[in-house]
């Protein structure tokens, strides 16, 4: 059953939820499976909330295929936190890490880690991210503790297509923005980490996948709240977690093993976004694509409206107009203007079609 007045959320996050998931979590907010209070009041030490982590953690590992010898852990902090966490867990004093720096969010974590050690840039930064440089035009160091790359660019819309090869490097991927939204081979990684609140749940829980081996290696300065090896000791209890998030995104992720899994939810995503770069193709430069072809997001697609450079006024109508009509979310990223459709797992084949009429239609009215 659809809400009443519930519109297509195309934000880049937090985004939407699943209906099925909210009404869940409605119906046991005030009496959580018969305990008499909700999971918000829940004790964090309590036997129902050991509960719903081990069965969260139990679905995710299932999802994802995540081998035996690595840790799920639910923190806090955001991708921002991680990008602090990931250095201090694994830069060593007098070592240094390589970044592949492909858009906004890979940069800002590269900086992070500039203020603990030594870090490579492996590609010479651009005027603007459009692309993934050529592998041959990469400058990886022989002695990195790691190799660090952003899967997924939010902001940009720069996605890679392929799992870099790091000359046995360990590598660690923020995998924020399309985790589970394709299949990833997990033990091609020594750490993946990501914010929930664009694709796994509501904002307040980052998840880290890390490898047995990567444990331990932390500095001595690192909080205790982001220390790998201490937090899956305490399985993700060391200190009180974000309860209720948790509890959302293990909702999530049962929503998501009832679906068909992440192989289903991946197949819609190519049939999602092939619609919308067609509708542009289409278009007869209307709609423009702002990334380079090989390395477009299928989930995060920034465009032009009114040619390849855009027309502001019309970009700002554009959004406002499909706002009117239940499309919301649609206005690009400060810091690179345009408009951008972010049509994660939740949004659907039916929503996207929504969405590329919706473009006809605005097209048929204001194309000179």
């Amino acid at each position: 059953m659809a809400a009443e007045g519930r519109v297509v959320n195309f934000f880049p996050g937090p985004s939407g939820l699943p209906e099925e998931v909210l009404y869940q979590a409605a119906k046991e907010m005030l009496n959580y499976r018969g305990a008499g209070y909700g999971v918000m009041e829940m004790s964090h030490r309590s036997t129902e909330f050991v509960n719903i982590c081990r069965e969260a953690e139990s679905n995710l590992r299932s999802l994802m295929d995540i081998p035996n010898n690595y840790k799920v852990l639910f923190l806090q902090g955001g991708c921002s936190g991680m990008f602090a966490a990931v250095a201090l867990n694994f830069l060593s004093l007098n070592g240094s890490a390589d970044y592949i720096v492909t858009g906004a969010w890979s940069e800002k974590a590269a900086k992070e880690a500039e203020k603990y050690g030594k870090v490579n840039w492996v590609v010479p930064k651009p005027k603007k991210y459009l692309g993934i440089p050529a592998v041959d035009e990469w400058k990886l160091s022989n002695d990195a503790d790691y190799v660090y790359y952003c899967s997924n660019e939010t902001v940009g819309g720069v996605e890679f297509q392929f799992i870099p090869e790091v000359n046995g490097k360990p590598l660690i991927c923020d995998m924020s923005s399309n985790i589970m939204t394709r299949q990833f081979d997990v033990s091609k990684f020594a750490c993946i980490v990501g914010g929930a609140q664009k694709l796994l749940g509501p904002a307040g829980v980052t998840l880290a996948i890390v490898r047995d081996d990567m444990l331990g290696r932390e500095r001595k300065e690192c909080p205790s709240i982001w220390n790998f090896k201490n937090q899956a000791e305490q399985e993700s209890r060391l200190n009180t977690p974000p309860c209720y998030s948790i509890y959302m995104t293990g909702l999530v992720f049962q929503w998501m093993s009832k679906s068909g899994g992440v192989s289903f939810f991946e197949q819609r995503n190519i049939a999602k976004s092939k619609l919308f770069y067609e509708t542009m193709e289409t278009s007869k430069g209307f709609y423009a694509a702002v990334i380079n072809k090989d390395s477009q997001s299928r989930v995060n697609i920034p465009f032009r409206v009114g040619g390849v450079n855009g027309n502001d006024v019309l970009e700002k109508k554009f959004a406002s107009e499909a706002k009117k009509q239940g499309l919301d979310g649609l206005n690009g990223h400060r810091s690179v203007g345009g408009c951008r459709a972010s049509i994660y797992n939740v949004v659907t084949l039916e929503d996207v079609q929504k969405l590329c009429d919706f473009m006809k239609e605005f097209q048929a009215t204001h194309q000179n």
